[in-house]
């Protein structure tokens, strides 16, 4: 679903930063071989995800959901020399497309691929977190928070995508649609605890940024 015309689309992306080379790169490979290329967080919302890491220069990074690792490369434009990102996914199959790319970025060294389900690894993480990205399968949300937010710095900044889900979250609630029934939950869950402040961002599917106090 466009929630703005496609010519109020282009007149914002034209006014917003350019995406770097390496990331114009990935973008067109992941669009030319990999199946639901419409995943990649593309030029505008990763220039939004850049600039947030570069207002919040977080030591540590965790992504929920890797893909092709164009948002994982965002989100290190603003990590410090010392920190680290962790991002998660289940796809083997996108492992070497993800680290062929990473190994071509100034973070090489420090971006940690794992590979499994993100409810059993994120356990096994000893860190704090200043900067969190959700972006996985929707209907482990809720579980991917009360996971996280344990883990996280006062002050950092969890990110949720997709929390309009195409406009599904102001229609009629299908019966079998346990994704939409979930991100509803969530987005309740966000605006209701005490221990993040939260606002939504009309930013493509829908970008919460929520600050833990």
């Amino acid at each position: 679903m466009h929630f703005l015309s496609q010519d109020l689309e282009d007149y914002i992306e034209q006014h917003s930063q350019v995406e770097p080379e390496l990331l114009a790169q990935l973008n067109k490979e992941t669009y030319q071989k990999v199946l639901l290329p419409r995943m990649l967080s593309g030029r505008f919302q990763g220039r939004v995800l850049s600039m947030l890491s570069k207002l919040i220069r977080p030591v540590n990074i965790l992504e929920i959901g890797t893909y092709t690792g164009y948002s994982a490369l965002c989100l290190c434009e603003g990590i410090q020399e010392n920190g680290q990102l962790h991002t998660i996914d289940i796809k083997e199959e996108l492992v070497d497309f993800q680290r062929k790319y990473f190994n071509k970025s100034p973070w090489s060294e420090q971006i940690v691929q794992h590979l499994g389900e993100a409810i059993e690894i994120i356990p096994t993480l000893d860190l704090k977190f200043d900067l969190v990205f959700i972006d996985a399968d929707k209907e482990n949300y809720i579980n991917y928070f009360n996971l996280i937010l344990p883990k996280m710095n006062k002050g950092g900044i969890i990110l949720s995508d997709n929390v309009l889900w195409s406009g599904k979250v102001v229609e009629p609630l299908q019966p079998n649609d346990l994704s939409t029934k979930t991100l509803l939950e969530y987005n309740q869950l966000l605006i209701n605890d005490l221990r993040v402040e939260t606002v939504l961002l009309p930013i493509r599917d829908g970008l919460t940024v929520s600050r833990v106090v």
